[in-house]
């Protein structure tokens, strides 16, 4: 198994995420219930495997999952006891896994981000998909020392669409989560590690009565273009991604309408399912300007109405290639996927991130992006200053 990166390959997910879609029909518990590391309840997927591990019996985990086969959950608390000697990692609680496996929250800590500002990270899951670059920043990531090499508690409080992650110190949350961007109100628990010998032990887990669902999405800002249609996914390496579509291609596809969400995000992958390609430069920045197969494409287009012909600023942040064109004309074309502008280039979506100058006729004007996905969250946001 190979997570360079933390970029997803298909029998990754297959091992910690789609195999968490077995609908459980259990009893639900009342109160904490333990679910002792050797118990029959587990699903045990990838490199599992019960072991003992510093005087306690244990579920170890090294790229794979530990799903609770026969619990679904929607609001409760999830407790359990951690231990890593691994210098790196990704590990942590993967919650509200949807039936269809592809769909679910997950909130992880990575040790050798131990300290620093992006330790923990909370990421929706959407069509096999991890968002990282888009939803990232307050709410998603946050501080933390990492023990290695020592027991650890975690604790995950779920409350409507939000939740709260507590490490050692269960009187202070080290992340909170206002707004859970799945949208999945109930589901699957799961243990998950993508990389980094992980020990699990004590895990219990209490249902809570249900809180009303409330949302607490960020503002639109004024100018966000916020209604979009966009095309079925296209191989990227069948595209010339420097022309645009002729009106008899752009006619020939079927369009679907979408509208952003706040802050202005269009995010691809709650429509398209998520590639997943073995990305060669992840490792080899000389191979940066390779093609990469299983590169997928999707075309993006809005209609802005202008009084007169004018020059208009217009913000943009993607993920992972993009080209937009106006009016039938390329006017800019921008790479942005991770460890692709340097090693160690993370390729966070931000509508700051780039400005290009909108020559807009008077009347109707026609954008078009064409946007391509490697990994991380697959998306856009446009705002006209």
């Amino acid at each position: 198994m190979r997570i360079p990166s933390r970029r997803v390959r298909p029998q990754v997910l297959t091992a910690v995420l789609a195999a968490l879609s077995l609908a459980g029909a259990g009893a639900r518990p009342a109160r904490a219930e333990p679910v002792a590391p050797d118990s029959p309840r587990w699903l045990l997927e990838g490199e599992a495997r019960v072991a003992d591990y510093l005087g306690r019996r244990s579920i170890r985990l090294d790229g794979g999952g530990a799903t609770v086969k026969d619990l679904e959950l929607r609001d409760g608390v999830i407790d359990v006891d951690v231990a890593t000697p691994a210098n790196r990692g990704f590990f942590g609680i993967q919650f509200r896994i949807a039936s269809d496996g592809a769909n679910g929250e997950w909130v992880y800590l990575r040790q050798h981000k131990s300290g620093l500002p992006d330790a923990l990270q909370y990421t929706p899951v959407l069509s096999t998909g991890l968002n990282w670059q888009i939803y990232n920043g307050p709410g998603f990531t946050g501080p933390m020392d990492i023990p290695r090499g020592a027991w650890f508690h975690l604790r995950l409080e779920l409350t409507g669409a939000q939740a709260k992650l507590y490490a050692g110190d269960m009187t202070m949350p080290v992340l909170v989560m206002p707004d859970l961007k799945t949208g999945v109100q109930k589901g699957q628990v799961a243990l998950a590690v993508l990389q980094g010998e992980t020990y699990f032990s004590n895990f219990t887990v209490r249902e809570t009565p249900p809180v009303p669902w409330e949302r607490r999405l960020p503002a639109m800002p004024a100018g966000t273009l916020t209604r979009w249609r966009l095309s079925p996914s296209f191989d990227a390496l069948t595209r010339d991604v420097e022309h645009p579509l002729t009106a008899s291609e752009s006619k020939a596809i079927k369009w679907q309408e979408v509208e952003a969400e706040a802050p202005g995000f269009v995010v691809i992958n709650r429509y398209r399912a998520s590639p997943h390609p073995a990305v060669s430069f992840a490792n080899d920045f000389s191979k940066r300007l390779e093609p990469q197969p299983g590169t997928a494409l999707v075309y993006a287009t809005t209609t802005i109405e202008s009084d007169r012909a004018e020059v208009k600023k217009l913000l943009l942040g993607y993920s992972d290639e993009v080209s937009v064109f106006l009016n039938g004309r390329i006017l800019y074309r921008g790479r942005s996927a991770q460890n692709f502008r340097d090693p160690g280039f993370l390729g966070i979506v931000n509508p700051e991130n780039d400005a290009l100058y909108l020559p807009l006729q008077k009347g109707r004007n026609e954008l078009m992006l064409a946007v391509s996905e490697l990994g991380g969250g697959w998306g856009f946001i446009c705002r006209l200053e």
